[in-house]
């Protein structure tokens, strides 16, 4: 039953996409089937942002009832559980004294059930499962972070590897460890490689996870060959899990070998809430205009470019990087930042404490207009740009067409320009400002004054 079932989802997905809209002819290359589970760039919530590794089933809860009730209706939809799941003292990890782990007598991690007390039924950690229920009763999909490779624990104990002869210690590759995470050997491209990572992939499909976000294989380092395993393994399981590969900055020359494989990659590495930082990292808003420009041409449909994570509105109790806080970005670079986003067609996945969203947070993520150019423009582009001034272009339904303008600099801009200066079709537009709803006079030209970091989104029609 289980062949069968296979069989039926890849043809299901080959049907995908015979059938799915064209959405940027200037790719350079055609979509493969598999990458047909997404066909509008993911949106959704992340615990990272706010929990970092110590997140709680009552704090994932209390945001899900947030996500379904407040967001869900926008087309937000995934509620996202980061790294950290499985550790009995998280703050460990990375600090001082010894990682204490949860793992199953095959050697994968279980979530702690200390920290996830529904994991536990009848004296047996069930993992996710009943969490995953939950999000589904919701009407939202489930998802989780993994580090690619085999716990370094299941290794030194080799335990046996779940539906296969193999051991840990067969499918490991105790060379390759993942540069800054502690947990992990990376895996052998082998038949025991893969057996392991089909026993992850069953294991997360019987806990109805429909989105995986793996980390250190997209680069420092790039790991394809664990990349097709893992594609590999999700076919197996016959459940449409969407798979996100971190950290970046992904190489433009490798979008062709990873795009048979994952729906949506990193960009960069990590991005917080800082309009410029003079160090490497974390990333800064600013930083990523020209990653965007060069990235935006292979945002297709099931192949999504990712931004990074939405640093917006409160940041705690614990968060990933830093102390508890609100973004440190103001009203205005919070609306760059999701305007570019949107013209790029990334990923919208959200990093906010939602239990904490405030009414103009609300509204920000939930300006419909918005959204709908992230997820249904196409011919999205960089049009333009002139020192700090930065102007994109993309394509709505019947003739509409959307025009982004931006201003990086630390003082007030004009700009001044013909619409044909950004290669739109000559003739005249009405306009309408989509963060403010504001309508314009019908011209043939921009003439607007834009405060330091801000921009406008305007919707044009003949």
């Amino acid at each position: 039953m289980r062949l069968n079932f296979v069989v039926v989802f890849a043809a299901f997905l080959s049907l995908q996409a015979t059938f799915a809209p064209a959405q940027n002819t200037k790719s350079p290359a055609k979509v493969p089937a598999a990458a047909t589970l997404a066909l509008r760039p993911p949106m959704g919530w992340n615990s990272w942002d706010a929990y970092g590794l110590t997140i709680t089933e009552p704090q994932f809860r209390d945001n899900v009832d947030v996500l379904a009730k407040t967001l869900k209706p926008f087309g937000w939809q995934y509620a996202v559980i980061d790294e950290g799941w499985f550790l009995k003292n998280p703050h460990a990890l990375h600090g001082s004294g010894t990682v204490v782990y949860e793992l199953d007598t095959n050697g994968r991690y279980n979530p702690v059930p200390e920290r996830f007390p529904s994991a536990m039924v009848d004296g047996r950690n069930l993992g996710f499962k009943k969490l995953g229920e939950y999000v589904h009763a919701q009407g939202l999909k489930f998802g989780i972070h993994i580090v690619r490779g085999v716990p370094r624990e299941s290794v030194a104990r080799n335990l046996p590897i779940a539906g296969s002869s193999f051991h840990a210690s067969d499918a490991a590759d105790t060379s390759d460890a993942c540069p800054w995470d502690p947990t992990n050997w990376g895996v052998r491209d082998t038949p025991a490689g893969q057996a392991w990572y089909d026993s992850l992939l069953a294991q997360y499909a019987g806990w109805g996870v429909d989105y995986l976000k793996v980390d250190c294989i997209s680069d420092h380092p790039y790991k394809l060959d664990e990349i097709r395993m893992l594609h590999r393994a999700i076919i197996k399981t016959g459940r449409p899990i969407v798979l996100s590969l971190s950290p970046g900055p992904t190489k433009l020359g490798v979008v062709d070998e990873i795009r048979p494989y994952a729906q949506m990659w990193r960009i960069s590495d990590d991005i917080w809430d800082f309009w410029t930082n003079p160090k490497a990292w974390p990333r800064s808003v600013h930083d990523q205009f020209d990653l965007a420009a060069a990235w935006a041409p292979y945002a297709i449909a099931g192949s999504w470019p990712d931004a990074d994570m939405l640093p917006l509105g409160y940041l705690g109790p614990e968060p990933g990087d830093g102390k508890a806080r609100d973004s440190r970005l103001t009203h205005e670079e919070q609306r760059t930042l999701v305007t570019l986003w949107s013209m790029m067609r990334s990923p919208l996945i959200l990093g906010a404490n939602l239990t904490k969203l405030d009414a103009w947070t609300t509204a920000l993520l939930t300006n419909r207009d918005v959204l709908d150019v992230d997820q249904n423009a196409h011919d999205q582009r960089q049009a333009a740009r002139e020192g700090d001034s930065v102007a994109w272009t993309a394509s709505g339904k019947d003739g509409v067409r959307y025009l982004a303008l931006f201003n990086l600099s630390d003082s007030e801009k004009t700009i001044k320009h013909p619409y044909a200066f950004y290669s739109l079709p000559d003739g005249k537009y009405s306009a309408t400002e989509l963060w403010s709803h504001e309508a314009r006079p019908t011209s043939d030209s921009i003439d607007a004054m834009l405060a330091p970091h801000s921009c406008i989104l305007l919707e044009l029609k003949r």
